[in-house]
């Protein structure tokens, strides 16, 4: 294998990528800058479509830095999993979701391995990014590869993993980020520390798949809990008439010792929501509980209901309720400032609200429109925010704090305003009766 770790260390390797989201397209941009020639396979045909017209959908590679990677040659995006015939190394990043009952889904990374296992070439490097439990690499992953493609695992294919840590609308481009890199040998190793080590800032070995495995879960469900701890702590300091926001600004002046976490309307993106749950399903089968994780899980799931619960009593001091109730959901991405509505707490407030009877309308700056996906069934498209629009509803529903939405204009015209975000804090309210949620 020392000649695939020299062409890699060399960039003069062929390098696929699997899944054109999110993770793949910036991962494929960070390749492409360091040299590699880069083959991206997706099973959408209209991703395809629109990569190779030099239409971007990811805001972390925008159409310029598409037409560089297409106008050097060094990118192709296709359907055609047979390319991997070509590729000296594979990094996969498909969504690993949660099946209704919570527990991981393995789907797309089984049929990704099936679908690439009978094209692998001897000395090919397949590296796992998607988020997973521990043990996925070594016990779903490498399998139906060595089962498929008939190569002996250790010798003629190496297998590694490598956790995705892509933060959209972040300052941190993929390029930026340390790189976790783990392997059960230590042939795949140095090959995946070779693939990424002319992409990225710095490259971070562990010992093993496992406990790379196990980093980005740890990475995840810190955050999960910190947030689950101010979400309710929110709701404690609500009854206490205690404002949250003016709490942790205060709070976060100790130069030691704390950091700040927000509350929010619920959890949302493809990695808080769900990682955590991955963890425990597995803790499950060793017979170890997971019991912070599943009480940070049960607190931020709660939020949503929280939310309406406090827009219902606004309504209510109005002489109104759902029924009929003209609400303006103001963003429906799960963070501010992005285009990315995986997971989003607004899509679970939407469909509830409907479900009550609201007539419901929604803009967003960054989401032009909502269609239906895994888990929702939502066909809206964002309006036009004016004043005749926020005067015509019974109330705004602030779920995401865009800076690129005009609060003043909402204050200015809206009758009530309920905000998740404590985005109006602290402001005078003019016409609008603001209410923090």
């Amino acid at each position: 294998m020392s000649d695939l770790v020299d062409r890699l260390k060399a960039g003069k390797a062929r390098v696929g990528v699997v899944g054109l989201g999110y993770v793949g397209l910036p991962l494929s941009h960070a390749f492409c800058s360091a040299g590699f020639q880069v083959v991206g396979l997706d099973v959408d045909p209209s991703k395809i479509e629109s990569l190779a017209a030099g239409r971007s959908y990811i805001d972390a590679v925008d159409d310029a830095a598409l037409a560089t990677m297409l106008a050097e040659g060094r990118f192709v995006a296709t359907t055609d999993y047979s390319r991997a015939a070509d590729l000296d190394a594979i990094a996969i990043c498909v969504p690993t979701p949660l099946t209704v009952h919570r527990d991981p889904d393995m789907s797309y990374v089984e049929a990704t391995a099936r679908a690439l296992a009978p094209h692998l070439s001897p000395e090919t490097l397949v590296v796992l990014e998607s988020t997973t439990y521990p043990g996925t690499t070594t016990e779903v992953l490498a399998p139906i590869l060595v089962e498929g493609s008939g190569l002996t695992l250790g010798q003629d294919l190496l297998v590694a993993y490598s956790p995705e840590r892509e933060n959209p609308g972040s300052k941190w481009s993929t390029a930026d980020i340390p790189k976790v890199v783990g392997a059960d040998d230590d042939r795949a190793r140095a090959a995946a520390e070779a693939l990424y080590g002319g992409s990225v800032a710095q490259v971070v070995s562990v010992s093993s798949t496992r406990v790379a495995e196990a980093t980005k879960l740890l990475e995840n469900i810190y955050r999960c809990v910190n947030i689950a701890l101010v979400n309710e702590l929110k709701v404690c300091f609500d009854a206490m008439d205690i404002n949250v926001f003016e709490v942790i600004e205060a709070a976060k002046t100790k130069p030691f010792g704390f950091q700040a976490f927000y509350p929010g309307p619920g959890l949302g993106g493809h990695c808080i929501p769900i990682d955590p749950f991955y963890l425990s399903w597995k803790a499950r089968g060793h017979g170890v509980p997971t019991r912070f994780i599943e009480l940070a899980g049960e607190v931020n799931h709660a939020m949503p209901s929280y939310v309406l619960g406090k827009l219902s009593d606004a309504l209510n001091a109005r002489g109104r309720a759902f029924k009929d109730a003209q609400i303006l959901v103001l963003g429906v991405a799960y963070k501010p400032n992005v285009d990315d509505v995986r997971e989003s707490p607004a899509l679970v407030l939407i469909e509830r609200l409907r479900g009550k009877g609201s007539t419901v309308s929604y803009h967003d700056p960054h989401v032009a429109e909502l269609t239906s996906g895994r888990h929702y069934s939502i066909d809206l498209e964002s309006v036009p925010l004016t004043a005749e629009l926020l005067s015509s509803s019974d109330a705004v529903l602030i779920v995401t704090d865009h800076a690129a939405v005009d609060y003043e204009l909402v204050k200015a015209h809206a009758p009530l305003i309920v905000d998740t975000r404590g985005v109006l804090r602290g402001s005078s309210a003019g016409p609008a009766t603001i209410v923090q949620a």
